[in-house]
C-alpha cells in the first residue's frame, strides 16, 4: 500500500500537466504561389529585383528605404495611400545571379497583416518558351501567438492574408508582362 501511495504522489501531478495535444501553440505556416509570364527572366528581374522599389505591387502606395540591395537593407512600404498603414522589412539574402532575394518583416500591425515572424523569398526562374516563372513564398506564424486565437488572427486568416498579398502582386506582374 505504501508503494502505491508513493507512486501516486509522483504520478498524480504528471496527470495534471497538459499534454502536447492539449497545450498547442501556433505552428509555422507556409505559402508558395507562382505565375508564368511571357517575358524574359532578365526583363522581369529588372522590374522586381530592386528591394527598394515595390511599386509593381498594386497595394503599395510608396516604398522608401536605405541600403539598396545590400544585406541588411531596409524598406518601409506604405499601403494604399500616403497616410496608409506601413510594413517595415529588412533584406537578408540577395542574388542578382540567381534573380532572388529574401526578406523579413521587422514591424507590422496584425490589423494590417495578421502574421508574426514573417519571412519571404521572391525569385524569377526561366520558364517555357523564353518566358519566366515567378515564385513568391513565405513562412510565418499567425498574428495571435497564444492558444484559441480570434478568427481574424488565426492560422486561416494569416494564410488567406499572405496568399492575397502574393496573388495581387503576381496578378499585377502577369498583367504587366502579358499585356492583358
Amino acid at each position: 500500500m505504501r508503494l502505491f501511495a508513493a507512486i501516486a504522489v509522483f504520478l498524480v501531478p504528471l496527470l495534471l500537466v497538459p499534454t502536447t495535444s492539449e497545450a498547442h501553440g501556433p505552428t509555422r505556416q507556409k505559402v508558395t504561389l507562382t505565375t508564368s509570364v511571357p517575358a524574359a527572366p532578365a526583363d522581369v528581374w529588372a522590374v522586381i529585383g530592386n528591394f527598394q522599389d515595390m511599386s509593381w505591387h498594386p497595394a503599395v502606395f510608396s516604398s522608401t528605404g536605405e541600403g539598396g540591395n545590400a544585406i541588411d537593407a531596409t524598406r518601409v512600404l506604405t499601403l494604399g495611400e500616403a497616410s496608409g498603414p506601413t510594413i517595415s522589412e529588412v533584406l537578408y539574402k540577395f542574388s542578382d545571379e540567381k534573380m532572388s532575394y529574401s526578406y523579413r518583416i521587422t514591424d507590422v500591425k496584425v490589423e494590417v497583416l495578421p502574421v508574426t515572424n514573417y519571412s519571404s523569398h521572391l525569385t524569377v526562374k526561366p520558364g517555357k518558351d523564353g518566358g519566366s516563372l515567378i515564385e513568391w513564398r513565405g513562412a510565418f506564424y499567425r498574428g495571435y501567438p497564444n492558444n484559441d486565437p480570434p478568427e481574424n488572427l488565426n492560422d486561416e486568416a494569416a494564410i488567406a492574408a499572405v496568399s492575397g498579398v502574393y496573388k495581387a502582386g503576381l496578378d499585377a506582374l502577369n498583367e504587366r508582362f502579358s499585356g492583358n
